[in-house]
């Protein structure tokens, strides 16, 4: 079944006012997403790479830190929950937050880790490279049952809580277990964006968010077509034991699996994948709702914390997530880790009306 995005529009736009004041808990790996600036115009004469003239330096929130933001931008109230390293890049990082408007009381600093921070160097609006700073041990115990129970605490007045692993090691399947389990016991519907390398650690969540390639390593099979989508999807809600599974194709748009509904939904995209080297370049052919993406940058976060932040303000999974699809269709085209505004996003829903 194909959602006709036009139709709901008036639908959504009602929702988009709703979406401010609810309180949402984010959980995950928090990170910096450093940007270094500048121009190339040469090649380096010890390689075959081009000698960036470094500019500005620019520091935005990533990672479920990003989730956080983008929650924050539509004007939830938002209590960030994590674990970064005690130094420069943690202070960034909290100094990021702060200025965003996010709770950092559920932030822990640890002399024992390193901050992960993402360092892309763009020269003429194209990434020529990104160095990662980051370390995958898990959790020292003191520093894990401290973080759950400020976690705990906040779950008392959340409205939803998203789970953001990236595979830092903050989360195992111990820990998720644990959070959902103290969810479920207080009515708190979880978003979780999975990694790969934990097959069984989300059982239970209202909603599991990933991409059509993450799926695809689940059910060890390529999706290729509409019939494996639909397969994989139905696959999926068995796997985790959750409500609802949300798989994002990219510019083919996104299918919504729910455990009520024998049919699966179809949204399609608003906007075409393209890379960085795009940029700068004469813009692709448009169809009816289509406009040129920029940068991938962050995508999947605003998918996540738009559905979320949605079904927090009362819609439906199928309006969260054709809203989340209408946001993300936004952020990729703006260059960077970015979020989306309420009218931002109350502009886009008009675009896809006319």
């Amino acid at each position: 079944m194909q959602t006709k995005i036009a139709d709901s529009v008036p639908r959504l736009k009602r929702l988009i006012p709703r979406l401010r004041g609810k309180r949402v808990g984010v959980l995950g790996d928090l990170m910096l997403d450093r940007y270094l600036w500048g121009t190339a115009s040469r090649l380096s004469p010890e390689a075959a790479v081009p000698v960036v003239d470094f500019m500005k330096q620019s520091d935005w929130l990533g990672g479920a830190a990003n989730v956080a933001a983008n929650l924050a931008a539509l004007g939830a109230k938002v209590e960030a929950f994590g674990v970064m390293g005690n130094d420069q890049a943690g202070g960034a990082l909290r100094e990021r937050l702060r200025a965003a408007g996010i709770n950092d009381r559920g932030v822990l600093a640890d002399s024992k880790r390193l901050t992960t921070v993402k360092t892309r160097i763009i020269a003429r609006h194209q990434q020529i490279v990104r160095i990662d700073h980051e370390r995958r041990e898990s959790l020292r115990s003191e520093t894990e049952e401290k973080l759950l129970r400020l976690l705990f605490a906040a779950l008392k007045r959340v409205d939803a809580l998203v789970l953001s692993d990236y595979d830092k090691g903050l989360v195992t399947d111990a820990f998720a277990d644990r959070v959902l389990s103290a969810a479920h016991q207080l009515q708190v519907p979880v978003f979780v964006k999975p990694k790969t390398s934990r097959l069984y650690a989300y059982r239970g969540a209202r909603t599991i968010v990933c991409n059509a390639r993450e799926a695809g390593f689940f059910v060890t099979r390529s999706l290729a077509d509409e019939k494996s989508v639909e397969e994989a999807g139905r696959a999926l809600l068995a796997h985790f034991g959750c409500s609802a599974v949300l798989i994002t194709r990219g510019e083919t748009g996104m299918s919504l699996f729910e455990e009520s509904s024998p049919r699966h939904l179809y949204i399609p995209a608003t906007s075409f994948e393209v890379t960085y080297a795009r940029v700068g370049q004469p813009g692709v052919e448009r169809g009816g709702t289509g406009r040129q993406v920029f940068d991938l940058t962050g995508a999947g976060d605003t998918v996540l914390s738009v559905l979320a932040l949605g079904v927090a303000a009362g819609a439906s999974l199928a309006d969260a997530a054709t809203l989340a699809n209408t946001a993300a269709g936004v952020v990729v085209g703006k260059l960077g880790t970015a979020t989306v505004s309420p009218q931002e996003l109350a502009a886009a829903l008009d675009d896809v009306r006319g």
